[in-house]
Formats: C-alpha cells, structure tokens, sequence
C-alpha cells in the first residue's frame, strides 16, 4: 500500500479510549487537508464504525479490490464491523483466518495514495498485536494510550516495552479521560487521578502528546453519529495532539 507515514495505536488494556483516540486523530488530520486511512485491527472490539457514526454500513469489492468506506473528502476506513452481520455478532476466528482478514484490508484494498495509515491495534501485547506488527511494514511510529491511574499505567509500561522490542520507534503517550469538567459550576474532577501519562513519559524519556479530557460532548455527538464535529475542550485536546504527532513524524521524517 502507498502511505507516507504509518502509525500504530495501542494500550496496555482495554477501556482506555484507544479506538477514540485513533478515530480522533485520524478525523482531525484529515480536517488539515491529509489523505487519512484508519484501519481497525481491532477485530473482536471494532468500534470504530460506531465512534464514527456509520455502524451499519457494507464494504464493496471492484476490480478486485475492497473499497474502504469514505468518512468524508479525505477520510477513508476499514472495519471487520463492515462485513459482520450485525453488530452484536462475535468473531470466533482462530489466528491464522484474523491475520488473513487484517492482510487483506492492508493489500487487497484500494486504500489509494495516503499521506497517514492509522492502525487501531487490539489492546494487550499478545499474539495478535504482535502478528499485526509483523504484517505492516516500514511504522513511523507508535502512539501508546493510557489512562492516570496506576492500574493502566502498569499496563502502558508493558506496552512501551513491547513497542521497543518490536524495534518501532514510541512517538509519544496520550493520557485519555484526564479530569472532567464540570458543565455547571466549571470545576474540573480528576476522577481518574491526573499526570500518570505525563509522569510515565517522562520516567521511559518520551514525548507526553497531551491530555484528553472526559468531555460529555464526545460522547453525544458519538452517539448522533456526528463525531468531533463542534467545538470542545476534548477536540481542542485532539487538535493539539495530531500538531504534536505531525511535527514528531514530519522532523524525524524530513517531510
């Protein structure tokens, strides 16, 4: 496949946002004028049709290539969630037939000339997230989330121990759910403790990306099936994090 830069998402566990981060980034890149992939490896948890409001829809094949489904002019996506019946329906596939699925959403699919591939991995470091790394080739990067508090980040600890000894460069952590603003009287909650991620990157000698704030907004448009369409404090946290992402990729990358 022809993509300028190739980016991995992944956490240490589950229930950390890594799917929204993943759709996030790859909704505000293509809104500066990026042509984005996002490829959902995420196959027994694949939310990202959800997240991105077009639960429901089908994959169609011409010439012999899969079609990704366009989100808008620059945004294209794949998903097993396209090609299961229903969205309540399990993958019960051993390895061998997952790795030929997520192979031939990254070969047979006509995923055009990109500027960023954003691969969505499955949470964990098991078997599955290390034959997806070794099916893709030439990664810029990888984005590891996590959450502030201690249980995620002993998983996120894992991860980054992983990523180096897959020989893929860390582009940086994102803390996700970093306090909650209260849409009354504007406090902020840290209901998940605060810092961890920042603390963490520090500790390992990488890039903090930024936080990402629990924003009741996110979740409404997500449910309208109208993500990160309107301003708040959770898409100026994405903004601020893809500019962060772009300049890393862009000065280690020469362009």
């Amino acid at each position: 496949m022809d993509a300028k830069h190739k980016i991995i998402i992944l956490s240490g566990k589950g229930g950390v946002g890594k799917s929204t981060v993943a759709a996030a980034l790859s909704m505000v890149l293509a809104k500066k004028g990026y042509k984005v992939g996002l490829l959902d490896c995420d196959l027994h948890g694949p939310s990202i049709p959800k997240i991105l409001g077009v639960e429901g829809k089908r994959l169609i094949a011409e010439n012999n290539k899969i079609q990704p489904f366009q989100i808008n002019e620059n945004l294209k996506i794949i998903s097993i969630g396209f090609v299961l019946p229903d969205s309540d329906s399990p993958v019960i596939w051993r390895g061998p037939l997952k790795m030929k699925a997520i192979k031939q959403f990254l070969e047979e699919t006509n995923w055009e000339k990109l500027d960023y591939l954003i691969v969505d991995l499955p949470p964990g470091t098991g078997d599955e997230p290390l034959s997806i790394l070794q099916l893709i080739s030439d990664i810029d990067g990888a984005i590891i989330v996590t959450t502030p508090q201690d249980v995620a980040l002993l998983s996120v600890r894992k991860s980054i121990n992983f990523v180096k000894k897959m020989g893929v460069k860390i582009i940086g952590i994102v803390e996700n759910m970093s306090g909650f603003k209260c849409p009354h009287c504007g406090k902020t909650t840290y209901i998940f403790k605060q810092g961890g991620g920042k603390k963490t990157a520090e500790e390992f000698g990488l890039n903090f990306l930024g936080c990402v704030p629990l924003d009741l907004k996110i979740v409404e448009e997500g449910d309208l099936g109208k993500p990160f369409e309107n301003k708040s404090d959770a898409l100026e946290a994405f903004n601020k994090i893809a500019d962060n992402v772009d300049k890393i990729i862009n000065e280690k990358g020469g362009g």
